[in-house]
C-alpha cells in the first residue's frame, strides 16, 4: 500500500469511529494516534461519556481480535493473563491464554483492581510478552491496553501507581457533549435500534472519493503505516522543544517569572519526551505531512505530560489543574 493510500484508510478509519461515537473526536484521533505508535492510552471521563463504545467501535472496524476485562476487586492476575489448566487427555497441564492475548484489550475500570492485577499488565504493556512459569510468550501484534476509570467513584480503587501511569503514552480526558452532540447521539441510537445504521463495521471511502471501493486495514497495512510514522523528520529545534518541555517539569525554577516551582512536585520521566516525539509524528503524519511542527508538539503535550506529573499540595488547595500546567509550560518553554 502506497503512504497516500495508507493515509486515505487510516483517515477513513477515523471517519468511520466518528460515525459511531458522536461529539469525542479527540478521543478517536488519540486512539489512532496511539495505534499508530504502539503505545497504550488510559482513558478517564464520567460514566456515559462513550469510552468503551470508543474502542470497541475502533476494533470492530479494524476488523481484529478484541477483548474486554471488567476490573474488579477480587480480579486475579491470571484472569487478565491465563492460567495453566488441566488436560485430561494428556494428563498434563496446559496454559489457557487469558484475554491479554488479544490485539486490544479494554481494560474497563483499571482502578478497582487491586495493585497484583495492575502489575499484570506492566510487562505485556512495557515488553508485549507474558511470562508464565518460565516461559515468555509473545503478545500478537498489534497489541494495545487500552484502559478507563472514573475519576469520581473513589471508594474501593485503586489509585495506579506511577509506574503504570507512566506505561501509557498518552492520557485522555472525555468530558460529556455538547448539546448538539447530544441530540446527534439519541439520533444514532434510535436509528441503530430500528437498524437503519451500522453500529460500526468496514471503513469505506468518503461518497465525494473518486474512488468508491472499501478500504480495508490489515495487520501489515498498519504495520506500514507505523513504519511510516517513524520515518516522520523531526528538525533539531523540535528535538529541543520537546526535551525542554519534559526538562521544564523536572526544574521548574529555570522560569522564576512562572508559577511552575509553585505548583509542580514531580515532574515527568524521560518516557514523556519519548512518548511526545512518537505522538507528535504520528500527528504530523495524520495531517499529511512528512515533518514535524511546533503545533504537533502541542496538540499532543496535554495527553502525553499530564499525567505523567504530580502537583504540589499548593496547586491542589489553589485548583489548579494539570491541564493548567500543561498551558503554563506551553506558555512559558520558548522553542529553539
Amino acid at each position: 500500500m502506497t503512504e497516500n493510500r495508507c493515509l486515505e484508510s487510516v483517515s477513513n478509519l477515523i471517519k468511520t469511529v466518528n460515525q459511531s461515537v458522536v461529539g469525542q473526536e479527540h478521543l478517536t484521533q488519540s486512539l489512532v494516534i496511539a495505534l499508530l505508535t504502539g503505545g497504550h492510552v488510559l482513558l478517564e471521563g464520567l460514566p456515559g461519556t462513550a469510552k468503551t463504545r470508543s474502542v470497541k467501535s475502533l476494533a470492530t472496524a479494524l476488523d481484529i481480535d478484541f477483548k474486554r476485562v471488567q476490573f474488579t476487586p477480587d480480579l486475579l492476575p491470571s484472569d487478565v493473563t491465563g492460567a495453566n489448566v488441566y488436560d485430561k487427555d494428556t494428563g498434563t497441564l496446559k496454559f489457557q491464554p487469558g484475554p491479554i492475548f488479544s490485539s486490544i484489550l479494554l481494560a474497563d475500570e483499571v482502578n478497582r483492581a487491586p495493585a497484583k492485577v495492575q502489575a499484570a499488565l506492566l510487562e505485556a504493556m512495557a515488553e508485549g510478552t507474558v511470562t508464565t512459569n518460565g516461559q515468555t510468550l509473545s503478545l500478537p501484534e498489534p497489541f494495545m491496553v487500552l484502559a478507563t476509570q472514573n475519576p469520581i467513584e473513589q471508594e474501593g480503587t485503586y489509585p495506579l501507581p506511577e509506574a503504570q501511569m507512566d506505561r501509557f503514552v498518552m492520557k485522555v480526558d472525555v468530558h460529556y457533549p455538547t448539546l448538539e452532540s447530544e441530540m446527534d447521539i439519541i439520533r444514532l441510537v434510535r436509528q441503530e435500534a430500528l437498524g437503519e445504521l451500522p453500529s460500526s463495521g468496514k471503513q469505506t471511502i468518503d461518497n465525494h472519493s473518486t474512488n468508491n471501493s472499501t478500504l480495508e486495514l490489515s495487520v501489515d497495512d498498519i504495520r506500514q503505516a507505523k513504519q511510516q510514522v517513524k520515518c516522520i523528520y523531526c528538525s533539531e529545534s523540535i528535538d529541543t522543544y520537546i526535551a525542554s518541555l519534559t526538562h521544564a517539569t523536572r526544574q521548574p525554577e529555570t522560569f522564576p517569572h512562572s508559577q511552575l516551582s509553585h505548583w509542580l512536585l514531580v515532574g515527568a520521566s524521560p518516557r514523556a519526551s519519548i512518548a511526545m516525539d512518537n505522538c507528535s509524528r504520528a500527528h504530523a503524519w495524520l495531517q499529511g505531512r512528512d515533518y514535524v511542527t511546533p503545533d504537533d508538539v502541542r496538540s499532543v503535550a496535554h495527553s502525553v505530560l499530564g499525567h505523567r506529573i504530580s502537583l504540589s499540595f499548593e496547586a491542589l488547595s489553589s485548583g489548579v489543574s494539570k491541564a493548567d500546567v500543561v498551558d503554563e509550560l506551553l506558555k512559558v518553554v520558548p522553542l529553539a
